[in-house]
Formats: structure tokens, C-alpha cells, sequence
């Protein structure tokens, strides 16, 4: 498989139709990732087992055997959790969108509080950010953002986040300093690119043109750049106001409708297949999936039972152990 789309890479005539070549050299990529992988979990299965020999032989320590063989175990899970994200839209970008729930301030405060927790993971992870589409809270924080996560496998790695997150805490916006609960809901959508075609009838959309909300200053937008495209058939809106120009916003907005609309189909494809356990999860994806309670530091998440007291870091981004247990969860 490697060797012949290498071999096709080779082709003088290879970039004559370049989305093609693209897809290819993302195929292969891909191919030679789990390649590597393997082959790095294999070197540490045989590097465990020459210790163990030696240590049986006199050589070397139980303290060298153990930390060869976690290590194994480590790079033999991740295989294992990575072998999970093995259909055709987990390879693809993500775009995700927070919206404060009930609360005013402390709800609009917690969803920038989740902004900044996704911004994070994405930078440790090497994954690339780019806001789409903000509106800020009236007093602070953030009413709603869409997020465009790029680069491969954020969609997979990210579809579980789908749902409500709950905050307990002590707000600093209460005076008497109460405890408070708030809520917000984030929803993660696959970003298409030339490998998927979703076909749109351009007589099925509505745009509208409007000026974009900016921090002030110089950099108010004065011209009606931003941008919003309406499905008709399906109800589907979206809307982009990240560039300064507004073909450019076009595009994006164009973008990520076609995301939205092929996701909907995935969607109904899995109710036409009447998978009891993607029932489930469906109908987990409206409730309450993560509780992040600080004053007794804590953070759950109420479909795996993982949990953890290092709620800073979490908050910080450190979220790769709740997105693997519920990749892992939902493959059982």
C-alpha cells in the first residue's frame, strides 16, 4: 500500500490534478504513521524482553525492567485507543462551538473558561486554532465562539466533547460568595475537505452580509464583511467573520455549512442502521456529560466514571485521559 502510493507520488503528470495528489499524500502519510507506531511499540516489547533476560542473568535492575515494560504498556494502549479512530471523518479537522447556557456572567465566564481549556489541548497537541465566529458576554466572558481545530485526527479525537459541561464553584462575580452551577454546551463538527463532496443546490441558500463585532479601536470592522449562509431545506446556519474579507468569509461559511450538512447525514445514517449503542451516545450528546467541580477538585465525566483531582490541569488543556476513556468506552 505504502509502496504504491509512493510510487504514484513519483509520476511525472502527479500534481497535474492536485486535490487528488493531496489526498494521496495524506493517505500515505497517514499509512506510514501507524507504520512507525508499530514498529516503535515492537521495539519496546523486544527491548522489555532483552532486560528481563538480563536481569534473570544478573544484569541490570528490576527498577530498568519495570520502566522498559510501562513503557511498553503505554505505547501498546496507545495503539489500541488509536485503532479506535478508524472512520473516514475522524482524520478530518474539527470545527467546535461553545454556547453559554442559563447564568448571564457566570455562564458567559465558563464558556471562555472552555475556549481557553480547547485552545490549550490544541497547542499542546500541535494541532492549529483560528476563530471562525465570537460573540462576547455583556460583562464578561463569552456568549458563543466556533473554533476551527486543523490538522489530523482533531475531529476524532474531539467528537466525544459533544454535550453539556457543568461548573461548580464559587463564583467571583457573587458578591456574597455563594456556590454556583453553570452550564455550557459545546458541539464538535467533522471539517470537510476535497476527500469528502457534499453536494449543495446554490438555489437551497440564503446569505446575509453584516459587520463584524471586534475588540474596538482601530480594528473595527466598518464594512459588512461578515458573512451568513442559510440551508433552507434543512434549517442548517452558519456564519463566518474571521477574515477581513468577505469572499474570504464566503468560503469558510460555505465550508462550514457543508461540515454541518455531513455530519446531519452521518447522523442519519446511524439512525437508518439502528445501532442501539450510537442511540445511546446520541441521546448522551444533549444531557450532561462533564461535571468540573473546583472547590472539591474534582472533574468527572458521567458516561466513562473517569475523574481526576487535578482540576487545574484539566482547565489547562490536560484532557487526552477523558477524550481517550471515552473513545475507549464507546468502542465496547
Amino acid at each position: 500500500m505504502i509502496e504504491d502510493k509512493e510510487q504514484q507520488s513519483l509520476n511525472p503528470n502527479f500534481w497535474d490534478d492536485p486535490s487528488r495528489a493531496e489526498t494521496i499524500l495524506k493517505e500515505l502519510k497517514g499509512h506510514k504513521r501507524w507504520v512507525e507506531q508499530y514498529q516503535k511499540t515492537e521495539t519496546l516489547v523486544d527491548d522489555t524482553e532483552v532486560l528481563l533476560e538480563f536481569h534473570r542473568e544478573g544484569e541490570g535492575t528490576e527498577e530498568e525492567v519495570d520502566a522498559k515494560y510501562e513503557e511498553a504498556l503505554a505505547s501498546i494502549e496507545d495503539l489500541e485507543f488509536r485503532s479506535t479512530l478508524n472512520k473516514p471523518e475522524d482524520e478530518l479537522s474539527a470545527i467546535l462551538e461553545i454556547n453559554s447556557g442559563a447564568g448571564g456572567t457566570e455562564a458567559n465566564d465558563w464558556t471562555a473558561m472552555l475556549m481557553r481549556m480547547y485552545v490549550m489541548w490544541a497547542d499542546k497537541n500541535g494541532y492549529k486554532v483560528s476563530e471562525l465566529n465570537r460573540q462576547d458576554g455583556d460583562v464578561a466572558g463569552v456568549k458563543s465562539v466556533s473554533l476551527e481545530i486543523d490538522g489530523d485526527f482533531a475531529y476524532g479525537m474531539l467528537k466525544g466533547e459533544n454535550g453539556v459541561h457543568r461548573l461548580v464553584r464559587v463564583s467571583p462575580f457573587n458578591a456574597q460568595g455563594k456556590r454556583m452551577t453553570s452550564f455550557s454546551s459545546v458541539f464538535v463538527h467533522p471539517m470537510v475537505d476535497d476527500r469528502i463532496e457534499v453536494e449543495i443546490n446554490p438555489a437551497d441558500l440564503e446569505w446575509d452580509t453584516f459587520r463584524a463585532s471586534g475588540a474596538g479601536g482601530q480594528h473595527v470592522n466598518k464594512t459588512e464583511s461578515a458573512v451568513r449562509v442559510r440551508h433552507l431545506p434543512s434549517g442548517i446556519v452558519a456564519e463566518c467573520q474571521q477574515e477581513r474579507s468577505q469572499h474570504q468569509n464566503r468560503d469558510k461559511a460555505m465550508q462550514m455549512l457543508k461540515s454541518r450538512l455531513y455530519e446531519a447525514e452521518l447522523e442519519k445514517q446511524l439512525a437508518e442502521k439502528e445501532q442501539i449503542e450510537a442511540g445511546k451516545m446520541k441521546n448522551e450528546w444533549g444531557s450532561q456529560i462533564r461535571s468540573y467541580v473546583l472547590d472539591d477538585r474534582r472533574v468527572k465525566d458521567h458516561r466513562t466514571n473517569h475523574q481526576t483531582s487535578q482540576t487545574d490541569a484539566v482547565l489547562d488543556g490536560d484532557l487526552d485521559d477523558f477524550l481517550k476513556a471515552f473513545l475507549m468506552h464507546s468502542e465496547n
